[in-house]
């Protein structure tokens, strides 16, 4: 087995592998002050809940947004699994082409989702990644390379922002509301979070065909909100919520293979 770990902003996402078959995916929330202690006894709890041995967990990757937390994760991994996990950066082959300014600036999750597109859903024609995390991220991958994205705000960000900014306004649950004309202060905040992303989405999704000249492209949501935002555009065409985790396990594969 193997265990594939995605360290965002904002929630740790874990999924074990046995073989091609998902054993248990999970997240907990990201915690700069954790220490690996504490992050290893939740990884042992999960683990233990779902019946799977320690012991049994013979490899592991990582990929990380966030610079402190990465021998946090190392060290936790060592010491509560004895494995000594792939780190996506430099030295790990990818198999994608990263056509940005600085190829170093691109995010690991980023070219984690380019690649596990690339994988699942093939070159054949443009794909769009729609990632709804912390910040929401466009990549753009034509004929197997990332030619580049936007980085817009990201879903809850914004809503954190509105309710701490202002006196009165509650904190609300991230849904759509029955009509975009509301009638309560709860209802206008979610018609504005819910249905003002579902114009940024497509807005930029409509820029990027333009731009592209070509209708032809898949447009791929992952994250948590991709279920909610899917359901208000008609410009995703696949929801893929295992995207990222899905996309590190085969690159641990990819590198296994390779090491050989």
């Amino acid at each position: 087995m193997i265990i594939c770990i995605d360290v965002g902003n904002t929630n740790i996402k874990y999924a074990v592998y046995d073989g091609d078959e998902l054993r248990i995916s999970f997240r907990v929330a990201t915690d700069l002050k954790k220490t690996s202690d504490e992050y290893g006894a939740q990884l042992l709890a999960m683990l233990q809940a779902a019946g799977i041995a320690p012991k049994a967990i013979t490899g592991g990757i990582f990929s990380s947004v966030v610079p402190s937390l990465d021998y946090t994760v190392a060290h936790m991994l060592g010491v509560y699994l004895g494995i000594k996990p792939k780190e996506v950066g430099p030295g790990v082959k990818t198999g994608l082409k990263i056509m940005a300014d600085n190829a170093k600036e691109v995010g690991a999750d980023r070219v984690v989702n380019n690649v596990a597109a690339l994988k699942k859903y093939g070159a054949g024609r443009p794909i769009i990644i729609v990632d709804f995390g912390t910040a929401t991220t466009f990549n753009i991958v034509v004929d197997g390379a990332f030619i580049g994205g936007v980085i817009a705000p990201g879903i809850k960000g914004s809503l954190d922002s509105l309710v701490g900014g202002t006196a009165k306004l509650p904190r609300v649950e991230i849904e759509a509301p029955k009509s975009v004309i509301a009638t309560n202060t709860v209802t206008n905040m979610q018609a504005g979070i819910v249905f003002g992303f579902a114009g940024l989405v497509e807005y930029i999704v409509k820029k990027i065909k333009k731009e592209l000249k070509t209708s032809d492209v898949l447009t791929v949501a992952t994250g948590g909100f991709s279920e909610i935002m899917a359901q208000e555009t008609k410009c995703i065409d696949v929801v893929d919520k295992m995207l990222t985790l899905n996309g590190l396990k085969y690159l641990y594969d990819l590198n296994s293979e390779e090491g050989k």
